[in-house]
């Protein structure tokens, strides 16, 4: 099953094409592509260079999926179990040259997210972010040192492309078909004072 954005006007293929899926194949994310969307990753712009994000990456068979299935919230349990891979983000709060607060920190974790995302897509996969996660239960599981923040958790695998069989895949299929909606941009940028709406939107 695929999935695509109806953009006016027309933007990168890859941004079109990205989706959020709830069922995944059994196929296996290769090495090769976790290293190349991650490589994607690591060069997402982050103030003074920064590079505040981590991720702690967890395949199916490993011990640890099951603890970070456990720190998700309860809705996406079920369906985040049978991703093949899950990731769990992380920033560092401080600056790294300074020890100050880094205020932008979250932007920039999900500045590099949105890479990881897009290069999945070009490779075939499609990513699943979720915020719905037990913060306290994912710092203990994964023994985070002081200044580090768990922050989402990432769905990574190739969609499903079988039709539901059962009750709850048919609910998760009707959620992916749903057609998407995103405001349109007069409603959310502004030329020169808030709440102006430019002609050009």
């Amino acid at each position: 099953m695929s999935s695509v954005n109806h953009t006016d006007p027309t933007v990168l293929p890859t941004i079109a094409n990205r989706w959020s899926p709830y069922r995944y194949s059994d196929r296996q994310v290769e090495d090769s592509a976790l290293r190349t969307c991650f490589e994607a990753a690591r060069w997402a712009a982050s103030s003074y260079n920064d590079q505040p994000w981590y991720w702690i990456v967890t395949r199916q068979e490993a011990q640890e999926f099951e603890s970070l299935v456990r720190c998700l919230m309860e809705a996406n349990q079920a369906w985040a179990r049978k991703s093949p891979v899950l990731i769990l983000s992380i920033l560092r709060t401080s600056f790294a040259h300074n020890g100050q607060p880094n205020r932008v920190a979250a932007h920039d974790l999900g500045q590099a997210t949105a890479f990881l995302s897009l290069q999945a897509c070009e490779l075939g996969l499609q990513v699943h972010q979720m915020g719905g996660i037990n913060l306290s239960a994912a710092r203990q599981s994964f023994q985070l040192p002081e200044g580090f923040e768990p922050y989402t958790a990432v769905a990574m695998g190739y969609p499903s492309e079988a039709p539901a069989e059962s009750e709850q895949d048919k609910l998760l299929e009707k959620r992916e078909l749903a057609s998407r909606q995103r405001r349109p941009l007069s409603k959310m940028v502004f030329i020169n004072a808030w709440g102006q709406p430019s002609k050009i939107f």
